[in-house]
């Protein structure tokens, strides 16, 4: 098997444990949002806790990658509590859409933080993506919308996270990059669940530790697949994830997402499926020449 397509079928995988993490925060039920995100966490610290142990890795990182771990952690732990709030209220095809918003942000985000210039193919898809995301969130002046802007919080928190990780670049291992995050989390929002905790019936814990679990192999199968393949190559099959939960909104909770939704998923997929393709047109140009000139 080619490595690239060991990384689209590490992605598959990957985007499947992310639409059951989602599926079981739901099934969880009326928990608190910072509770749910402490448990599905505190899971993902244990299991990539055994990761570096096993391969003898630093828990914490280097000192000199201290503060954009931190950062990442900050940002990622912000990005899954908007979402989990998210997925709470929406139905969850429409919740994992609107954070499938982030690479797009990655884009804005590499261009001002990063000084990486956008081209004008990327930005044409931010703007086409930007369109569908108005036909899912249909806005309007009242609470409804909250859900919706929870969705869009979590994908800029998520791009932000996913930013700070490009300049982390291989200076950690990624199991170690794991448990901070998952470790940073939990310990920062332990203080809150202690303080407002809802006494959980055996079947809510139950669903949150496979929420844990499953979140744990969407982390590991993501960052695997983009060792075996560029992101430009493969990213496309991580939209996979709406598929997923569009099928498990239908099947476990009997919720289909409306018209103009549907309309949204089509335009923001049309538009990575563009970007996908330019960057890969792209990049055998930039081979070719590069032959060339050889």
């Amino acid at each position: 098997m080619s490595d690239r397509n060991k990384g689209i079928i590490l992605l598959l995988i990957s985007s499947f444990g992310f639409a059951m993490m989602a599926a079981f925060v739901k099934l969880s039920g009326d928990v608190p949002t910072i509770q749910k995100t402490m448990f599905r966490n505190a899971v993902s610290a244990i299991i990539s806790f055994g990761f570096v142990m096993y391969y003898k890795e630093r828990l914490f990182g280097k000192k000199e990658n201290q503060k954009f771990l931190l950062l990442r952690s900050a940002l990622g732990t912000l990005g899954i509590i908007f979402y989990f709030y998210a997925i709470d209220h929406l139905v969850l095809s429409d919740a994992d859409m609107l954070n499938k918003l982030s690479p797009f942000l990655l884009i804005i985000f590499s261009a001002i933080f990063l000084k990486e210039k956008a081209k004008r193919f990327q930005i044409s898809a931010i703007i086409i993506a930007f369109i569908g995301t108005l036909l899912i969130i249909k806005p309007q002046f009242s609470v409804e919308t909250i859900p919706y802007i929870s969705g869009l919080l979590s994908a800029i928190f998520a791009a932000g996270a996913y930013t700070v990780l490009r300049v982390l670049g291989q200076r950690e291992k990624f199991y170690t990059v794991v448990f901070y995050f998952s470790f940073f989390s939990t310990v920062v929002l332990l203080p809150f669940v202690i303080m407002f905790y809802e006494p959980m019936e055996t079947r809510q814990l139950i669903y949150l530790l496979l929420a844990g679990v499953f979140a744990t192999l969407g982390q590991f199968g993501l960052t695997i697949a983009y060792k075996f393949a560029p992101a430009r190559e493969i990213s496309i099959f991580f939209y996979s994830t709406v598929v997923y939960s569009a099928l498990i909104s239908i099947v476990l909770f009997g919720q289909i997402p409306d018209a103009w939704s549907i309309l949204g998923y089509v335009i923001i997929f049309s538009a990575s499926f563009y970007m996908f393709m330019r960057n890969n047109r792209e990049a055998k140009f930039e081979k070719r020449e590069l032959q060339t000139s050889n």
